[in-house]
């Protein structure tokens, strides 16, 4: 369940970062200062690396009892949100594209 959790935190701070209002102005502010870090708060899977990164420092790390190997499971969890992220983002896109009030 905590697991859960993680991701679903990991999709919303990376939805917020990337398609928020609230940070509109200072993701415009990046896009024209920093071709890196432009790209990178324009993209749901690059965002969601990193938000993967800082929740497994800040928080915990759901990969931590599968890897022994100290500290890989930072890398491991970034992993684990982004693929989780892309793949929860794949289906919420899925579903405004086939919606019927589009028609």
């Amino acid at each position: 369940m905590e697991t859960l959790i993680w991701i679903l935190a990991a999709y919303g701070m990376s939805q917020i970062i990337v398609f928020g209002s609230i940070f509109q102005n200072l993701r415009d502010w990046v896009i024209r200062n920093s071709t890196f870090f432009g790209d990178l708060v324009q993209c749901m899977m690059c965002t969601s690396t990193w938000v993967g990164f800082f929740f497994s420092l800040a928080f915990f790390s759901p990969t931590a009892t599968l890897i022994t190997i100290p500290y890989t499971n930072i890398f491991f969890d970034g992993m684990l949100a982004s693929g989780s992220v892309w793949a929860i983002n794949a289906i919420i896109e899925w579903f405004e594209k086939n919606s019927p009030d589009d028609d």
